[in-house]
């Protein structure tokens, strides 16, 4: 499943990093985030989608406390 989501992130680099972290979740497919337009798109498991989703909300909030994905 692909999802596009707006995600609230301060610097190109902390979307950097947020990305390898997402994309490290087991079941992720592919991510990629645009610190230029705020968005993610998650292509993940369909069957483990809303699992990998609050993963991926973790590793935002571990990566920049003040990151997060608006779903």
């Amino acid at each position: 499943m692909r999802k596009k989501f707006k995600i609230e992130v301060d610097c190109a680099n902390c979307a950097a990093k947020i990305e390898d972290g997402i994309r490290k979740i087991s079941g992720v497919n592919d991510v990629s985030i645009s610190y230029m337009t705020q968005k993610i798109v998650l292509d993940a498991d369909d069957d483990r989608f809303d699992d990998i989703l609050s993963e991926a909300q973790r590793v935002c909030k571990k990566i920049d406390s003040d990151s997060f994905i608006v779903v």
